[in-house]
């Protein structure tokens, strides 16, 4: 096996991470010099030019973007199994997810985790749309989008919206359903289909249903905004059934049907890293968890 001159290498990762030769020399402690030195010793050994100068801003090419994702992974791996063998005691893994899934479902469930993994330092990062699959964002990650080179992908959970009210809004409500629901304001939330109204359209659909021209809907960015109007009394929103936890007590979920998005959620991460015991222990929990708490009810 011959490898690359090792220094280099995690010179480099640091200088990528960084986009600057001087916070690199500032992180390793050495000389700005230093570090260009090394970053030309691994480009000759390569004979590739990973790294594009241009003024004090650094940016990856297109081989470095592919080295960077190849050699990430293997320095984290050399250090957990280092800090392992000296005793080291915490193991920090990143999690990039939805906003929503996070605040609704994980957080709180992490004195669980604390109290099951309390080696664990898990650090969250949310996002609005799926996540860029790279350990540059983070070790694993939530996502409907799990498709990617050399990447592993374990099933979660399959989205479902249920319409839901407000306790207060629910009394108020006379007549059968769903006649009934004609009578409340309908929350589209945008960020599901990507377009207004879609998602009330498509459960209407689902159920056989054909919204009534009088019916009033109001629009939504995203899923907390919609679920927030709805407990305060706002009208029914269409919710994933991950966000109707026992602690949402002021919602009332409707007797009407549920639609199925057709979106999956899984705890994706690459399959050279499955092993480690950070990511490990993270997965098995997660889906320990959503088994418990996420499997299909009616």
């Amino acid at each position: 096996m011959k490898l690359p001159p090792l220094r280099a290498v995690h010179y480099f990762e640091a200088v990528a991470r960084l986009q600057s030769f001087s916070r690199a020399a500032v992180e390793l402690a050495v000389s700005q010099s230093a570090v260009s030195h090394q970053i030309r010793q691994l480009e000759d050994y390569l004979g590739e030019t990973l790294l594009l100068r241009q003024g004090r801003r650094v940016s990856l090419t297109g081989a470095g973007e592919i080295y960077l994702e190849g050699v990430t992974g293997g320095l984290s791996q050399i250090a957990q199994a280092s800090e392992q063998l000296r005793g080291g005691g915490e193991m920090r893994v990143r999690l990039a997810l939805y906003s929503s899934f996070a605040v609704k479902w994980l957080i709180p469930r992490l004195s669980g985790l604390r109290q099951q993994h309390p080696e664990l330092e898990l650090e969250l990062e949310m996002v609005a749309e799926d996540p860029l699959l790279s350990d540059r964002v983070a070790d694993c990650f939530i996502t409907v989008a799990p498709q990617a080179r050399g990447y592993s992908h374990d099933l979660l959970y399959r989205e479902r919206l249920f319409p839901v009210c407000s306790r207060r809004l629910w009394q108020q409500v006379e007549g059968n359903w769903p006649v009934a629901l004609w009578q409340l304001p309908l929350l589209s939330i945008q960020a599901i289909y990507k377009e207004k109204g879609e998602d009330w359209r498509r459960w209407a659909e689902a159920g056989g249903l054909v919204i009534p021209p009088e019916a009033h809907m109001h629009h939504f960015s995203h899923v907390l905004l919609a679920m927030e109007a709805a407990n305060w009394d706002q009208g029914v929103a269409l919710i994933n059934d991950y966000m109707l936890q026992p602690e949402e007590g002021n919602l009332i979920r409707l007797p009407l049907h549920p639609l199925e998005t057709g979106d999956n959620f899984y705890f994706v991460c690459k399959r050279s890293r499955l092993h480690e015991p950070a990511i490990s222990r993270l997965r098995q929990w997660l889906w320990m968890e959503t088994q418990g708490s996420l499997r299909p009810r009616d």
